[in-house]
């Protein structure tokens, strides 16, 4: 049985393809389009998803949509009636892109669905999924456990902020909901605009900032007393209150009442790209705990609903590894699953299981040792002789190596201080580079994660970058033994490893260049980080290069960022990767078997920004 499943219309558009309950290809649609976060219908993904498993779109036994835009629309239309007249406008709005696409979304569907080929309706069933069970269903069918409590945390879908589901087998039962307006993902994405940050894609800069302030700053007390005496009840099931008086997204398109919350915290809101103060990360760090205390308390709510010793995460909120790797030393269940793609676009794929599963009853396929999500290599892969017709049209010089080859010079290239996009195998599903396109660097350099900031991702420089090491070095410099292949969990590098920061210090950038650790250009400011592991199953080729370059320098772990300029999507094709190199100032690419050196394309480097000058 052949289901394709669709995400669209709000953000991080996406189509995955399961046969049998196996996924043979997911995607994004930006990495096709190269608009970050594009919510646009998914026809490119969708036939990159049929071209990699080989079918006719007539081929599919079902289509499913992510969520039930009849639902949201009641929602909508009773928030604004609650909130009028001053709702009104919104609704207003909204209404052109609710009655063109998102309120008749069958017709919409099957009416983009014509560019890509015939369907008999009559045999292919169009089915929707309440955005909550996809993705409740997107991380139990794909983790290991027969049955786990599944907590998934967002914004909004329909109605559902948070919920909590039991699955057993290949059943999910829908246990517990919280509903809008109260959510704990509005409430992240009310500080993150307050803070400058974009909603829904700066959420991630939120976290990264919070560890530049201590737990025991008075000014981090402060604010996180402010913050649960006046925005946020929170209860002991974990379910929260918000004060409506903060908040204005019940009403029209701005998060929050930004008078009421700069009368709260003493200072205006902060503007993009503006500096940032200790004030700045001091109330990041307070909204950060107040995250991690509501999720711990929903975690505590669903082992004792469900009373088992297994959780599954999904919705956005589970992509914020710092309060994962809290849960995780928590203790409260004794193993974690969390979705690698557990924002938006990983509800194609729950959708698709959904209907396979719970719909058509099917026998849940499962295995302890094998990854459902195939270490999230779901996208396109380019043969060597396509890499090469890339090269011949830009005209590069390239080198091209053998394996054995190529894995000791990049190792060599690293161990001195070298930067390197990497582009090899199937392009990763879902927000995070995990060696398929990466930028690589040296973790023992003290300049390396200045180096990428500025000179290569061209973003802000108090971003961390994390590492991707093998599973031995991570039991040797963080004490864990379990394999972490996503990138999901943050944890502390052992003391032994440590450098005792110069003293607290209000100017970030003189926090930014404290050496911290024996491994600085991957150790945060309160010596935490991002762990992705790799074995020789997960990836042959990059455990070789991390072995090869454990042999120079005597640690197996590299500086893994996602190969991507700023405000752009991760590179999809080879040409994308050319394009990206030759706007930064990378040492080094390599794309399959060839390495392309910086310093061999000075001509064409010079050009390409003239090009783009004129």
């Amino acid at each position: 049985m052949k289901i394709l499943g669709i995400s669209a219309y709000y953000h991080d558009s996406a189509a995955a393809l399961i046969e049998n309950g196996i996924v043979l290809a997911a995607v994004q649609e930006e990495r096709f389009s190269r608009i970050k976060h594009d919510d646009d219908f998914p026809i490119q993904a969708i036939a990159y998803c049929l071209k990699e498993a080989g079918i006719a779109l007539g081929q599919l036994d079902a289509i499913v949509f992510y969520d039930k835009p009849f639902l949201k629309f009641e929602r909508i239309i009773q928030t604004s009636m609650d909130a009028a007249p001053k709702g009104w406008w919104q609704f207003i709005t909204a209404m052109p892109s609710w009655l063109k696409q998102k309120l008749f979304i069958k017709d919409k569907i099957k009416e983009q669905l014509e560019e890509l080929g015939d369907v008999d309706w009559e045999k292919t069933e169009l089915l929707f999924s309440k955005h909550h069970l996809s993705h409740a269903a997107s991380s139990f069918y794909a983790s290991s456990f027969e049955e786990a409590a599944i907590l998934t945390i967002d914004g909004v879908g329909e109605w559902a902020t948070a919920s909590i589901a039991k699955g057993s087998g290949n059943k999910i039962q829908t246990l517990k909901e919280m509903h809008f307006p109260n959510s704990l993902g509005l409430l992240y994405s009310a500080f993150t605009y307050f803070l400058g940050f974009k909603v829904n894609s700066g959420e991630y800069k939120v976290m990264g900032l919070a560890p530049y302030a201590e737990k025991e700053n008075p000014l981090v007390q402060n604010y996180f007393v402010k913050i649960k005496e006046e925005i946020v009840a929170i209860y002991e099931d974990g379910s929260i209150h918000l004060n409506p008086t903060y908040f204005n997204y019940t009403s029209s398109f701005r998060m929050i009442k930004e008078a009421k919350f700069e009368k709260l915290f003493g200072f205006v809101k902060r503007e993009d790209e503006s500096i940032i103060e200790e004030k700045h990360y001091c109330l990041a760090m307070a909204l950060q705990l107040v995250t991690e205390d509501v999720i711990l308390a929903m975690a505590r709510e669903a082992k004792k609903l469900c009373q088992v010793e297994q959780l599954c995460l999904a919705g956005g909120v589970a992509l914020n590894c710092v309060a994962n790797g809290r849960l995780k030393e928590a203790d409260i269940f004794k193993e974690i699953y969390v979705q690698p793609a557990s924002g938006d676009a990983g509800n194609a794929l729950g959708a698709a299981w959904a209907a396979y599963y719970i719909h058509f009853k099917k026998e849940r396929v499962f295995d302890s040792n094998f990854d459902q999500m195939q270490w999230s290599r779901l996208g396109p892969a380019y043969s060597n002789k396509e890499i090469g017709r890339a090269i011949t049209n830009f005209d590069l010089v390239t080198e091209e190596l053998t394996e054995d080859a190529l894995v000791n010079f990049c190792a060599s290239e690293l161990a001195e201080g070298k930067t390197m996009a990497w582009f090899q195998g199937r392009m990763e599903f879902g927000p995070r580079a995990l060696g398929g396109r990466s930028i690589l660097g040296n973790p023992l350099l003290e300049d390396t994660q200045s180096k990428l900031n500025l000179k290569v991702k061209k973003r802000e420089s108090f971003r961390p970058f994390a590492p991707i090491m093998l599973e031995e070095d991570f039991a040797h410099f963080f004490g864990k033994s379990y394999s972490s292949p996503y990138m999901l969990f943050v944890h502390k590098i052992l003391p032994a490893f440590r450098h005792e920061n110069t003293g607290p210090n209000p100017d970030l950038i003189a926090k930014i260049n404290q050496k911290r650790s024996l491994l600085p250009a991957i150790t945060h400011i309160d010596y935490s980080a991002r762990i992705q592991t790799v074995n020789e199953e997960s990836d042959a080729l990059f455990f070789k290069l991390l072995g090869a370059f454990k042999k120079i320098t005597g640690v197996g772990a590299l500086v893994n960022t996602s190969f991507n300029l700023r405000g752009e999507p991760i590179v999809c094709s080879p040409e994308d990767a050319i394009r990206s190199f030759l706007s930064t100032e990378i040492d080094l690419l390599v794309m399959g078997n060839q390495v392309i050196k910086r310093k061999n394309n000075l001509n064409l480097l010079k050009e390409h920004v003239k090009a783009k000058l004129d």
